[in-house]
């Protein structure tokens, strides 16, 4: 397994900055998988999209990439939701969707299409899968969202005045999504990214949700559950015992990729 630390100048950040990589380039002889399906086919690409407060790496899933014949890139987003500030330097919807999907083009040969590109995080790493998923399904096939951080409408009702939350000030959110006031009619709204695909007869990608019934989550995913019910859009949801811990999300990693590329 090849582990690269990428650095790199950005123009969606104005300065330079790095991102992870893994390759499984050299899987040893003799191994079951060695000559199974997914080693028949050339190598698909999993952008791995990391929590609030987390970084590219913290957290990987072991022994699938071999498995499943697929590279992981893996950007650090600090705390943006990966979407595209308002200040000079913040667009992250843009790095993941745009700049570092051109970058591994080029530089190594993958993610070349939706067909061999997926993406998945959790928490606000499953948010940003489903809205860069949403604002690039040309670029991305797949979607997985791991006890996604679904709080569009839980920011929109937040007032100046002693708002925020236990995570974050109002002005933490008003920074990051914009004005709350137009938030859930605004591009940074993933229902508004999905609806307007739909109503343009557009491919959506595949997308698969999963949440612990004990995470403190679980009611924002399944409202978008509902909404994608509602709007006829394809999708797999699951609910099982669990909270918001690396002891849900790994289980859960290992179904995604299996849906991803099994």
């Amino acid at each position: 397994m090849a582990r690269l630390q990428i650095e790199y100048f950005s123009n969606a950040l104005r300065r330079a900055t790095t991102f992870e990589m893994l390759i499984p380039n050299d899987i040893p002889e003799g191994i079951p998988w060695e000559k199974d399906q997914a080693h028949s086919r050339p190598m698909s690409t999993l952008f791995l999209l990391h929590g609030y407060s987390g970084k590219a790496g913290n957290w990987v899933p072991e022994g699938l990439p071999e498995k499943y014949n697929f590279a992981i890139v893996m950007p650090t987003a600090e705390n943006s939701f990966y979407l595209n500030g308002e200040a000079t330097g913040t667009a992250y919807q843009t790095l993941v969707g745009e700049e570092l999907v051109d970058y591994v083009r080029k530089t190594f040969n993958l993610a070349k299409g939706p067909e061999d590109t997926c993406i998945a995080g959790l928490s606000m790493g499953g948010f940003g899968a489903l809205h860069t998923g949403l604002a690039y399904p040309d670029r991305f096939g797949k979607i997985g969202a791991l006890s996604s951080a679904l709080i569009v409408h839980e920011v929109a009702a937040m007032k100046p005045e002693g708002g925020g939350n236990g995570i974050a000030n109002y002005a933490y959110y008003r920074n990051v999504f914009g004005d709350p006031a137009v938030l859930e009619q605004s591009d940074a709204n993933p229902e508004v990214l999905a609806h307007r695909l739909k109503a343009a007869g557009k491919k959506i990608p595949d997308i698969y949700m999963c949440c612990g019934t004990e995470d403190f989550l679980i009611e924002n995913n399944r409202e978008m559950h509902r909404f994608l019910e509602s709007e006829g859009i394809a999708h797999e949801y699951h609910e099982s015992k669990g909270v918001h811990d690396m002891v849900f999300w790994h289980e859960y990693i290992a179904k995604v990729v299996e849906w991803m590329f099994g």
